[in-house]
């Protein structure tokens, strides 16, 4: 008799894993992948047989590709092509001084790269499609300059400049350890190595920068630093990060506001600058001896015995455990309370840029860890650089749109400097620098400017795309729930963007410029990446192409809009007047008159008033501005941050991604059932059938909330009956115009009828109860009278 084997009983070898990683950390040891910004361009460097593949990512973009020799010396035959061009766009762009360009006018300088004379390789065209691509191999040893030329976008001509990327498949595997690291930001006074399992310190002074960088990527450093002056006076005073915890209130600073790393006498040591990972930790030690020997590796090496070793020199007593900033950690704790670690979220390359505020002495070394997940199971090494204090860097954190993109720096908008002119409290959001609120204006009061007279507010990190082809109506009818065909010239629709379950990708606003032009804007550059997936799909004949870096955005709202934004605004006699367009149309014109900066101006808003945005060029930011802050001032104009406008949309029922929608949650579930006509719409679009049937067997319902007392309530609350949770909440806010707390929740729809009583859940959701009752939605002006006005 055989038994059975037991059901999970494979016969053979033992299969590796294969968990799906995003596109930059699947790389294999001969692969790079180098993402050019439109407008932009890169210096590579080529050896012999390395192949290069260009490729049009968003389609309709033109490349100019040089290859120069060792010295400098410019000649595309190590392509194996010709020059059959020159280089105009780059050329253009370097000569316009262009800030994004910065780093390329260092390398071209630090390579002898003089391009004057220069001949390059023309690629693609305005008919290109997306995804297209042109391959070369390397026939010698050199540098390879790729640029994605193009100057500001014309807003009716819909001709933005978009990304390339940039494929390397080298001749020969990389080495571990050998990762070609990214140029450095300036002259570096300091170049030092940290081997893997090592420390180095090393001195430096203040205002000096320091520059922490990942060599092969998924390595950990911890990081240690001294007042210099107070070890002088015989003070050991090492960076704390139970004060620093304290002090910036968050786990780890961040570029920003909260950005200073302390010593326990509350002296601040270093200030974070930049940072292109966005996860670390402050929780833990530096490993020490006895982490390793308390889970079986006796004398492993460890990070403080490293430290301690380094430090000797400095008259800096050993320690049996070290506290430390621990970059590139991705260490949590979960809703156990168990401290956990797992793999890095740090690239190759990535870094942490840090300003000294003092004198310092610094330790920093490669984590030895190979017993878990903090360095990715193989530790590699660290490198550090230093530079000047006459240096200028801009803070910024790095912003990745999906998972498989490369990062982008945290960049200002157009209106950036008119309005940290006003603020110090600027915050990050989706990789803009954006004015969260105003010390001579704080929230409540923009909140009551916007209510009764004019705000102006910087809405630039709103996503725009430039959808342009034949089947350009064909792709938006498909994409968005609303019925696109019925959209005339000129005029806005909003609508929901979802997937084939129901669930929402985005929501925003779609423009027609024309029989097949549109401009969709929304809030997530997902949208961008779902529309062109859908139109390869379907083999639709459209160009979906991202303009957010061309068009910046100035929100004007309230009563008092349409009387500032008629007295500055010039429309020709073909395009309707500033105040004589309807509420969700737009119309062309200039800043002050015929000769002016060129504007859209639509008639739309985030603040439930009577509003419009003034779309212009990041170069005429600083003119629009002025302008509307000049003709503002005998209306009593205010600034407006995020959290004002947090205050105007939420009493609007204005809703937010993230917040009150995921996708997750259907347009019904998130309050904008009004975006899905499945009646009148009688074409077919992404997730029509999902919709009509969780239209038919609802589950959960969007409603208002009104709470009884001034207790705070907050995201994520549960909304509770008895025991049972039947609902969370949204968002809240205590509301300027009534003094009560109110809330957007998503409830049962057993539970959802106005009047219900509920009770919202706080500290463990049962321990301390707030009464609260179900009110209608929206909470302020539910139809719509204000802004129609």
């Amino acid at each position: 008799m055989h038994l059975a084997p037991p059901p999970l009983f494979r016969p053979g070898p033992p299969r590796p894993s294969r968990a799906r990683r995003a596109a930059a950390f699947g790389l294999g040891p001969t692969e790079e992948r180098y993402s050019v910004p439109g407008g932009g361009a890169i210096v590579v460097e080529l050896r012999v047989g390395d192949r290069l593949e260009v490729i049009n990512d968003e389609g309709g973009q033109r490349a100019e590709l040089i290859a120069t020799h060792p010295d400098g010396r410019v000649d595309c035959g190590l392509l194996g092509w010709q020059g059959d061009t020159t280089p105009e766009g780059l050329k253009a762009a370097l000569l316009r001084g262009e800030p994004s360009l910065a780093r390329l006018r260092l390398a071209l300088a630090l390579r002898g790269i003089d391009l004057a004379a220069a001949r390059a390789i023309g690629l693609f065209g305005a008919g290109s499609r997306p995804g297209e691509a042109v391959s070369f191999a390397a026939q010698g040893p050199g540098w390879a300059i790729l640029a994605a030329p193009g100057g500001p976008m014309d807003f009716e001509a819909q001709d933005t400049a978009t990304p390339l990327t940039l494929k390397l498949t080298r001749a020969e595997a990389r080495a571990r350890g050998k990762f070609d690291l990214p140029d450095p930001l300036a002259d570096p006074l300091q170049d030092i190595r940290v081997k893997s399992s090592t420390a180095e310190a090393y001195v430096i002074k203040a205002g000096e920068f320091i520059q922490i960088l990942d060599v092969d990527g998924r390595q950990c450093t911890d990081f240690q630093c001294f007042d210099a002056r107070k070890l002088d006076r015989g003070q050991v005073r090492p960076l704390d990060a139970t004060t620093t915890r304290t002090l910036m209130g968050h786990n780890y600073p961040m570029p920003g506001l909260h950005a200073k790393y302390y010593d326990h006498d509350m002296t601040a040591l270093v200030e974070v600058v930049q940072d292109t990972c966005g996860r670390h930790d402050t929780l833990g030690l530096a490993c020490a001896a006895k982490y390793y020997d308390d889970i079986g590796y006796p004398g492993h090496i460890n990070c403080t015995d490293n430290f301690n070793g380094a430090l000797d020199a400095y008259g800096i007593e050993a320690r049996a455990g070290w506290m430390a900033a621990n970059f590139f950690f991705n260490t949590g704790i979960d809703d156990h309370g168990v401290v956990y670690a797992d793999e890095p979220w740090s690239r190759p390359g990535d870094y942490v840029l840090l300003r000294a505020l003092t004198d310092l002495v610094c330790v920093s070394s490669a984590c030895p860890d190979d017993t878990s997940a903090a360095n990715g199971w193989d530790p590699t090494d660290i490198h550090v650089r230093s530079y000047a204090a006459t240096e200028r860097f801009q803070r910024a954190s790095a912003w990745r749109p999906t998972p498989d993109a490369e990062p982008i720096m945290t960049r200002q908008s157009a209106y950036h400097d008119n309005f940290a002119a006003l603020t110090a409290d600027i915050i990050e959001y989706k990789g803009f620098w954006l004015p969260n609120s105003f010390p001579q204006c704080d929230p409540v009061e923009s909140y009551w400017a916007a209510r009764e007279g004019v705000v102006v507010m910087d809405l630039s990190a709103l996503r725009k795309f430039e959808v342009t082809g034949p089947d350009a109506e064909a792709l938006m009818n498909w994409v968005l729930t609303r019925d696109v065909s019925k959209l005339g010239h000129g005029q806005i629709v909003y609508s929901a963007m979802c997937y084939p379950h129901g669930g929402m990708i985005d929501d925003g606003t779609l423009f027609r410029l024309g029989d097949q032009n549109f401009r969709w804007i929304g809030g997530a550059d997902e949208g961008g990446v779902w529309m062109r997936e859908e139109a390869d799909r379907l083999g639709l004949n459209v160009s979906i192409r991202g303009s957010t870096d061309q068009m910046h955005n100035l929100a004007v709202q309230g009563p008092k809009s349409r009387e500032l934004v008629s007295q500055i605004i010039w429309t020709p006699p073909h395009q309707p007047a500033a105040d004589a367009i309807d509420w969700f149309r737009f119309t062309v014109g200039r800043l002050g008159g015929p000769t002016g900066a060129p504007v859209v101006l639509s008639r739309t808003g985030y603040t439930g008033e009577l509003g419009y945005e003034i779309f212009c060029h990041p170069k005429d930011g600083d003119a629009v501005f002025k302008a509307v802050w000049a003709a503002g001032q005998p209306l009593g104009i205010k600034p407006m941050g995020l959290a004002g406008l947090d205050l105007c949309r939420i009493e609007a029922g204005l809703v937010f991604a993230g917040y009150d929608f995921s996708d997750q949650t259907d347009p019904f579930e998130a309050g904008i059932g009004f975006t899905v006509p499945l009646k009148s719409k009688t074409a077919d679009f992404v997730g029509r059938e999902a919709l009509i049937r969780r239209k038919e067997t609802p589950a959960r319902k969007f409603v208002g909330l009104e709470i009884e007392g001034q207790d705070p309530v907050g995201h994520g609350d549960c909304v509770r009956i008895g025991r049972a949770q039947v609902g969370e909440i949204c968002s809240a806010m205590r509301s300027p115009r009534t003094g009560q707390w109110i809330a957007l929740a998503r409830l049962d729809v057993a539970h959802a009828a106005p009047g219900t009583a509920v009770e919202v859940g706080r500290l463990d959701g049962h321990i301390k109860r707030i009464a609260a009752r179900v009110s209608p939605f929206p909470h302020y002006d539910p139809k719509k009278e204000r802004p129609r006005s």
